[in-house]
């Protein structure tokens, strides 16, 4: 049942992330716009050419803030990612913790000669 939450869960995140693809590239697309805007603006000494590159700048801004949708499409991929890290060192902890029957015999005989030394 715990498999199958986890998979129902990841399903669920895989599509939450494959439909915001869209508002994240937007995204990426405005914080290009709105950092070299303000680059340009810090580095320009123009009063016209400041106009410009602030309003190119507010225009980068107002698409940053449509495109905030991608936060979730971004923090689902984050949780599939951890997730996915966190399943596969289960998985590696699973085949290291086989029982071994020569294991617990060692350790059993080591107990005997501790309580052999002992008396």
């Amino acid at each position: 049942m715990k498999k199958l939450l986890t998979f129902t869960l990841a399903a669920i995140l895989a599509i939450i992330a494959i439909a915001s693809l869209g508002n994240i590239v937007g995204l990426a697309i405005c914080l290009i716009i709105v950092y070299y805007s303000l680059k340009q603006f810090l580095k320009t000494d123009s009063t016209w050419q400041k106009i410009a590159w602030g309003i190119l700048g507010v225009i980068g801004l107002s698409g940053l803030l449509g495109n905030l949708p991608a936060l979730a499409g971004i923090a689902a991929v984050y949780v599939l990612y951890v997730g996915f890290k966190n399943w596969k060192k289960e998985k590696a902890e699973a085949v290291e913790t086989e029982h071994d029957p020569f294991t617990s015999f060692e350790r059993q005989w080591n107990e005997l000669e501790k309580g052999r030394t002992k008396i």
